[in-house]
């Protein structure tokens, strides 16, 4: 420094050149080790410089963008809050109607209907059971357990069809109300649609020759199980020659003749002998009726030899009727055994009874029986359009009266021109 107290040319070079060196680490502690590690560290990034532009702009996007959200919130909460008070006005305006009640109420009678009917027809068919002697006779209490398994099935046979076919019943009603000296009983399925019509039909009736229809059912139970072959010899004795219907009656004691040609003669021409050969070749009159009984037959009975012109052994037309719907539905017997039957059935000889309101192109499968007490015919008719029915009519009559003939044969006119006509299709039958 001069003596006018400024610094020297000199003395500011060296003062310049002291400021650009670095300052010595103020810390003396400091170790090498740490030294290094500080120096090895990465240095610190440089922050970039920000756009205040841009910046603005984004800050302004978005404030917007949340401004449109919230409108947009808005607008979606008061129009829900409009849409409750609306359905709140609506509802305080007009009573609300109790739909689901109302049904479920309709279902409950119904269902409450129904079961009703159903117990009654139970227990009125219960109360008709008879108990098993209180005896020690095993016998006795065997027939009476089968008599009430008869019974039941006869109710679960009556069950699995469908509903009456009124209109039907009507007419038949009209018709029988045509002759008063005679006491009818009907019985009509119809097995496409399981429509029926009972007329009385439950009532045990003298059976004539409709018994052999249950007696070949049972032969051909023997043929299916092996106890009868179709081509083995029966022998014409004595003791079954019977009078009346057929013609083997006139052969000699001692000739031959197969099974099957026996129980065809049996049924197409209505043999009374041929008819107490297969009986005595079952084990007679008593096991039949217990296979009756296991056929589900409640009225159907035994009580002598063919021809039984004073009307002893029984049946019904339900018992009949119902015989040719288990045939039917394949039960009983096998089919080829089935097919068979009612092959034979189709080649009756007497056909002046319910063939005769059938049309010509009708095909019926049936049995007849004629005592002077009795009349009848059950079949199986098949008709040209495919349908097909089943139709008992057994008919009590004064002696021989021909009535009872005229109001079969309009009977079963009166049933074929019924499922003949379109409508009577349309039946809708109750479920199995």
């Amino acid at each position: 420094m001069n003596r006018q107290g400024k610094k020297s040319s000199l003395t500011r070079a060296k003062q310049s050149k002291a400021k650009s060196k670095p300052k010595a680490n103020s810390r003396r502690g400091l170790s090498k080790s740490q030294g290094n590690t500080r120096a090895k560290q990465s240095p610190r990034p440089t922050p970039k410089r920000i756009n205040s532009k841009k910046l603005s702009t984004s800050s302004s996007s978005s404030t917007a963008i949340a401004d449109n959200n919230s409108r947009l919130q808005q607008n979606l909460t008061a129009k829900s809050r409009n849409k409750r008070r609306t359905l709140k006005k609506v509802d305080s305006s007009s009573p609300k109607k109790p739909v689901r009640g109302l049904k479920l109420a309709t279902y409950v009678v119904t269902i409450t209907i129904g079961l009703s009917t159903i117990l009654g027809s139970l227990v009125s068919m219960a109360s008709s059971f008879q108990a098993p002697p209180e005896n020690n006779n095993p016998t006795a209490k065997v027939q009476a357990n089968s008599q009430n398994q008869a019974k039941l099935d006869n109710l679960l046979a009556t069950a699995s069809l469908g509903k009456e076919i009124g209109d039907l019943k009507s007419r038949l009603e009209e018709l029988a109300a045509e002759y008063p000296d005679l006491e009818p009983e009907l019985f009509v399925v119809d097995l496409d649609t399981k429509g029926f019509v009972n007329f009385n039909s439950k009532v045990a009736i003298s059976s004539a020759s409709t018994i052999k229809l249950p007696i070949l059912v049972a032969f051909f139970q023997d043929v299916d199980r092996g106890i009868i072959r179709l081509e083995e010899q029966l022998v014409v004795s004595k003791d079954f020659i019977a009078g009346g219907s057929g013609n083997m009656q006139y052969e000699a004691p001692g000739t031959r003749f197969s099974a099957l040609e026996t129980a065809d003669r049996m049924m197409t021409i209505s043999d009374n002998t041929a008819t107490n050969m297969l009986i005595a070749r079952m084990g007679g009159m008593s096991k039949l009726n217990q296979r009756f009984i296991s056929m589900g037959l409640t009225a159907t009975k035994l009580r002598n030899p063919l021809p039984d012109l004073t009307g002893t052994n029984t049946t019904s037309s339900a018992d009949l009727g119902n015989l040719l719907v288990k045939l039917d539905r394949g039960q009983l017997i096998s089919l080829r055994s089935r097919d068979r039957l009612l092959y034979i059935m189709r080649n009756i000889v007497r056909n002046t009874l319910l063939p005769q309101g059938l049309d010509s192109e009708a095909i019926i499968a049936h049995k007849t029986g004629d005592i002077k007490s009795v009349l009848g015919d059950v079949g199986l008719v098949d008709m040209p359009s495919g349908k097909r029915y089943i139709i008992s009519a057994l008919v009590k009559r004064p002696d021989n009266s021909p009535q009872a003939k005229k109001f079969i044969q309009q009977a079963s006119r009166i049933t074929y021109q019924y499922f003949k006509t379109p409508q009577t299709t349309s039946l809708t039958p109750e479920s199995e």
